[in-house]
């Protein structure tokens, strides 16, 4: 494989919902160039792309892709992603890679979840040039015309079509080139030939809205436009380019990746109309203070390379994968990793192509590839030179907030769970880990039910710790609405020296999370040197609440009264009085149990505002506003307790067929009802029997 510049580079990444043939459209380019000499089966995990284990084992893509295709003197990078929303992380990172958008549509499903988070995050968000590709065309239950009416009443009319099948007896025999309206047919491809004349109305139709497009891109195609003249084959190749650039274009391909037809085309078109790198003519990173500074998207600009990959593989260690920002990636060069203020020395660069690594000595800017070795970079670090130190924004990944809390079969598996799940961490970063101190959890969160499974099972296979998971306790808190009062008197005799504690504490609800401590001791009754052991005494309870055993908040505990023995009374001995007197006054306090609420954002389209307003309630919520974001989908922000949304991010999916997501975070604590308040208590007096 030559070196390829800025201008010869189309950095493409390909989105579309989990079924829809993204990872066979990829494949399709490589044998179509002769990259590789056959096409196997997707779902068995032996083709170029999904090869890991764990994606045989699924039958589909979970991880994030390389395969470079070479087509007609130009590089495109295709990167590869998962159509599932548990991999979603995985799909940020191609997002934050591409620069163009190949979306792959189902021929036979149309426009599902995947297809409507490709575009909004895509096109609307990132505002990428952005292409469909119809596939499985093969299908006798495709039908294209009903897709196409799909994608334009949801997308809009920048959607147009820019070729469409011939069909005959219900199979695909050819296709018709809308811009050239000429037909190809697949049993003859050597010369084309004219429209068939049940498509002659439907072309022009198409062929009108695609001039009216190209007009609009340039004063002077527009002049030509009105005038009622032809456009030639070189306006209309500078129309598309400008069109598909700024996102007033976005043209339709169809085909069948099984079948290799329509892909000779989609290459034509991605390498013809999308924009190369080059001519992003420069891209903002930030300095060491975070001001933003513009670097020029060609070989002359200073280095910076931005690392947004990394796999910990046990045998070859690190590989860091980047794609060059702006200059050049040389091998045996020293580098600035400028978060980490350290030095790195690359030792080899490699081009990726799925599983494959092909040595080279260079990668130009826009290019992408992987280091190996590297000491201190991790994914979303730069790698520049030290006279021109910049840094880029990180990767926005989705946040995990499915959680089950783990922990080793084996306590000797201890050390190599907490390795691997560091390693997968840098592998992975939608994967979230809370240790507990409180519950004395380890929590792991993901994206859902699938994505923890991955998890488990590479740290099974890869690091060979067997998990068990667990639902997370729940954090509950103890509180009292009244005033109790109580003495706590310690006094022990063992025929030497004694131990001599007496103390009286008056127990009272506070504003205060932590408990307040005060002391009204008059007359010495309990010298001052105790007041510490009683107070220390007093919080190590708190720890524990008469009612299910959780932390105590909301309480002051004023010492005012006791009495002491010249030689038996010991710090020791007052701390277990306090505790006494906390025994004996907190149950007649009026106890209440407290759970954690959350406040949550959920955003899914407004079709399913009832479904999921009803749902918020039934999970004992309260909604607190509802409104239309800039997409059209309703945002509702609501307060639920936390342990009624356990298993939100699995119901959420359902209840939306995957178009919904959410975030929470805790709030505050608030007064259980009576009814979860018993289950609550009954629950922890059933465990600790």
């Amino acid at each position: 494989m030559r070196d390829y510049l800025a201008n010869e580079v189309r950095n493409t990444v390909v989105l579309g919902h989990s079924g829809a043939g993204k990872s066979t459209v990829i494949e399709a380019c490589l044998f179509y160039t002769k990259a590789i000499d056959s096409m196997r089966r997707n779902n068995d995990g032996t083709t170029v792309l999904n090869f890991d284990p764990e994606e045989g084992k699924r039958g589909l893509s979970v991880y994030c892709h390389l395969a470079p295709v070479e087509w007609k003197n130009k590089k495109i990078n295709f990167i590869d992603t998962p159509g599932y929303m548990d991999y979603e992380g995985e799909e940020a990172i191609g997002l934050a890679t591409g620069d163009n958008a190949l979306i792959v549509v189902n021929g036979k499903e149309g426009i599902e979840a995947g297809t409507e988070r490709a575009w909004k995050e895509a096109a609307n968000k990132r505002h990428l040039p952005t292409i469909f590709f119809i596939n499985k065309m093969d299908d006798p239950n495709a039908h294209f015309e009903k897709v196409i009416a799909e994608l334009r009443e949801k997308f809009g009319n920048t959607v147009i079509p820019f070729e469409m099948p011939i069909i005959e007896n219900g199979k695909v025999i050819g296709s018709v080139n809308i811009l050239r309206k000429k037909a190809w047919y697949y049993a003859d491809k050597k010369e084309p030939k004219e429209v068939p004349a049940a498509l002659a109305d439907q072309v022009e139709e198409y062929y009108a809205e695609l001039a009216e497009a190209i007009a609009s891109t340039d004063d002077e195609l527009m002049e030509k436009f009105f005038e009622g003249e032809e456009f030639d084959e070189h306006e209309i190749a500078k129309g598309l380019r400008i069109g598909a650039k700024n996102g007033d274009i976005r043209p339709v391909y169809c085909g069948s990746a099984i079948d290799q037809t329509g892909i000779e085309r989609l290459m034509d078109l991605i390498t013809e109309y999308f924009p190369s790198y080059a001519e992003k003519g420069t891209v903002q990173a930030l300095d060491a203070k975070d001001q933003p500074v513009d670097m020029e998207t060609n070989e002359n600009e200073a280095l910076s390379a931005f690392v947004f990959k990394t796999i910990v593989d046990p045998f070859v260690g690190k590989i860091s994968y980047l794609k060059v920002m702006s200059g050049v990636l040389t091998t045996d060069s020293q580098v600035y990793n400028s978060k980490k203020d350290a030095n790195e020395k690359i030792n080899q660069i490699y081009v990726i192509n799925g599983k494959q690594q092909v040595g080279v000595g260079k990668l130009f800017t826009g290019d992408i590839g992987a280091v190996v070795k590297l000491q201190n970079t991790e994914t979303n670090d730069t790698l520049c030179t030290k006279a021109k130190p910049v840094h880029y924004p990180n990767i926005e990944y989705p946040e995990p907030m499915l959680g089950y809390a783990i922990r080793p079969k084996t306590k000797a598996d201890e050390d190599k769970l907490s390795v691997g799940i560091r390693n997968l961490m840098q592998e992975d970063g939608t994967i979230r880990l809370d240790n507990n101190a409180e519950t004395h959890e380890q929590v792991l969160y993901g994206l859902g039910d699938q994505h923890i499974d991955l998890i488990l099972s590479k740290l099974k296979a890869k690091y060979k710790v067997d998990v068990e998971t667990a639902t997370p306790t729940v954090q509950y808190r103890e509180t009292i609405r009244g005033k109790a009062e109580a003495q706590g008197k310690y006094k022990k005799q063992n025929g030497g020296a004694g131990q001599y504690g007496d103390v009286w504490v008056r127990f009272e609800p506070t504003d205060s999370e932590d408990m307040v401590f005060a002391e009204e001791v008059f007359g010495g009754a309990v010298p001052k040197q105790y007041f510490p052991p009683v107070e220390q005494g007093l919080r190590d309870c708190m720890e524990r609440g008469p009612l299910a055993g959780y932390k105590v908040v909301g309480v002051k505990a004023t010492l005012y009264d006791g009495s002491y023995h010249p030689v038996d009374s010991k710090e020791v001995a007052f701390k277990e009085a306090a505790r006494l007197a906390y025994n004996k006054a907190m149950p007649e306090a009026k106890p209440v149990l407290l759970e954690p609420i959350g406040k949550v954002t959920i955003v899914a389209p407004e079709s399913y505002t009832g479904t999921l307003m009803g749902d918020v309630t039934k999970r004992r919520g309260l909604i607190l506003d509802m409104q239309m974001n800039d997409e059209g989908d309703q945002v509702i922000v609501a307060e639920v307790p936390i342990a009624e949304m356990q298993t939100y991010a699995i119901d959420l999916r359902a209840m939306t067929q995957g178009r919904g997501r959410y975030v929470m975070a805790f709030d505050r604590y608030q007064g259980a009802p009576k009814e979860v308040a018993d289950k609550v208590i009954a629950a922890a007096k059933q465990k600790n029997a």
